[in-house]
């Protein structure tokens, strides 16, 4: 781990924290070397811990240590089942890669997104898209659709606690299977709150043979002044 605190990734970001007057929390800077060792995995903790900065991060951390692995396109998709946040989600996510000096995109597509916005997202996707679950099914239902996720190395699902056990949840899953078939080594991450039984969660949404890590701060650590929405 100490290794890896000394990447240039690990340090623009402890910086760009920095800035804003907070520092890594234990638990992210781990999900941060796990997912740049090929992890995927599920991070849980109370609202206010950082859980969004630990995977969010996780992908600019991996790409500033290796932009050579990454090509052009769709990088990430966040799904989200709150539409209502999706657009304050994908503006925090913005203004951080702007300030940390990246050029890339964060577009929103649910039933809200504009059909000109939806239409151009087609032609050419952003880096990071924030969608819901219907949005990702009907993206998977589309024609030549395999083309937007060629170069995709993550799936990330917020509040998984709510969507767990659900239609949406299922149809998640379903999503997830069938980005596998077109990324075989796509990295799934969920973000979820405190849960009763985290090993059931964890399985429900990476069932498969692949490394994984359950992720959560310690209880000395305390609550971040700054948020993401949600």
């Amino acid at each position: 781990m100490t290794a890896f605190e000394d990447t240039d990734g690990y340090q623009i970001i402890h910086h760009w924290m920095g800035d804003k007057g907070i520092s890594p929390f234990k638990f992210q800077t781990e999900t941060w070397w796990k997912f740049g060792n090929g992890y995927s995995g599920m991070v849980v903790a109370p609202t206010g811990f950082g859980k969004t900065y630990s995977v969010f991060l996780a992908l600019i951390s991996d790409f500033l240590n290796h932009p050579d692995k990454y090509k052009k396109g769709l990088k990430m998709i966040w799904i989200t089942p709150l539409r209502s946040l999706s657009k304050d989600i994908a503006k925090a996510m913005q203004e951080a890669i702007d300030e940390i000096g990246l050029d890339w995109a964060v577009g929103v597509r649910n039933g809200d997104t504009d059909p000109k916005v939806r239409q151009q997202q087609v032609k050419n996707m952003p880096e990071i898209l924030v969608a819901t679950p219907e949005s990702l099914h009907l993206l998977l239902g589309q024609k030549n659709h395999q083309r937007f996720f060629t170069n995709l190395q993550t799936i990330v699902i917020d509040e998984w606690h709510e969507l767990l056990g659900s239609k949406r949840g299922v149809m998640i899953e379903l999503g997830i299977s069938r980005l596998r078939t077109y990324v075989p080594k796509i990295k799934i991450w969920g973000i979820t709150a405190t849960i009763g039984n985290l090993d059931e969660a964890m399985e429900v949404l990476i069932p498969y043979n692949i490394k994984k890590q359950k992720l959560r701060p310690k209880k000395k650590e305390n609550r971040y002044p700054l948020r993401f929405p949600g």
